[in-house]
C-alpha cells in the first residue's frame, strides 16, 4: 500500500516556479498599463497571471491594497532608480540633463509598461496616479532637478532666458512622451529600426547642438 499523501498545511499557497506574488504584481502592472487602472478587474489580472482570482485577495486583500502595493513595489522603485544616479551630478547641469535622458531610456527599456501607464494614469484627467506624481514623485525628482537648474542659473551656468520649471517639462516631453508614442511614430515613419537607445542618442544630440549643421 502506498503511503498516504500528506495534507497541505493551511495558510500560504505553495508557489510553483517563480514566486506567485511577484507574478501577480507583474500581471497587475501589465493590465493597468494596457487598459487603465479603473478598467482592470481582479479577474483580468488573475487571467493575465494564469492564477486563481482568490489568490489576489489572499496576497493583497482588496483592490485598493493591490493598487497601493503596485505603487510601492513597482512604480516608486522605478523613479528611485532614476533619482539616485542624478544626485551624484551636483551642479553639473550638462551631466544632470544627460543623466536624466539616459536614465529615462534605461528604465523604459527595463520597464516598457511605464510610458503608457504614465499617459493613462497621470496625464489623463481622473488618472489614478496624478496625486502620486504631485505628492510623492515631484519632491524627489522634478522639483529636485528644478532646484539644481535654478542654482546653476543663479551662478551664471545656465541660460538666463530659460525657466527652470519649463526646462524640466521640456525634458519630460523629449523622453517619456516619445516613448509612449513609439507605436504610432514607428508605424507612421516605418521606423521600427528606431529603439529606445536611438531615441536617447537623438535627444542628447538635440539638446547639445540643436539643429545646427557641422
Amino acid at each position: 500500500m502506498l503511503p498516504a499523501k500528506p495534507a497541505r498545511a493551511r495558510g500560504r499557497p505553495a508557489a510553483t516556479g517563480e514566486d506567485l506574488r511577484e507574478r501577480l504584481l507583474d500581471a497587475a502592472v501589465a493590465c493597468f498599463s494596457r487598459h487603465g487602472i479603473a478598467a482592470t478587474s481582479l479577474r483580468a489580472i488573475a487571467a493575465e497571471a494564469g492564477a486563481n482570482p482568490a489568490l489576489l485577495h489572499y496576497y493583497f486583500g482588496d483592490r485598493a491594497q493591490l493598487q497601493q502595493t503596485v505603487i510601492d513595489e513597482r512604480v516608486m522603485p522605478v523613479f528611485a532608480q532614476l533619482r539616485e544616479p542624478l544626485l551624484a551630478h551636483g551642479d553639473d547641469v550638462a551631466g544632470l540633463v544627460a543623466g536624466f535622458v539616459q536614465g529615462i531610456g534605461r528604465i523604459v527599456g527595463a520597464h516598457p509598461w511605464l510610458p503608457s501607464l504614465w499617459v493613462r494614469e497621470v496625464l489623463c484627467e481622473g488618472g489614478a496616479l496624478r496625486d502620486l506624481l504631485v505628492e510623492r514623485i515631484a519632491p524627489q525628482l522634478p522639483q529636485m532637478m528644478v532646484g539644481r537648474f535654478a542654482d546653476a542659473q543663479a551662478r551664471g551656468r545656465l541660460n538666463p532666458d530659460l525657466d527652470p520649471r519649463l526646462l524640466m517639462v521640456s525634458l519630460i516631453g523629449l523622453t517619456l512622451f516619445p516613448a509612449a508614442g513609439a507605436p504610432i511614430w514607428q508605424r507612421m515613419f516605418d521606423a521600427s529600426d528606431l529603439d529606445y537607445e536611438a531615441l536617447r542618442r537623438h535627444t542628447l544630440v538635440l539638446l547639445d547642438r540643436g539643429l545646427e549643421c557641422g
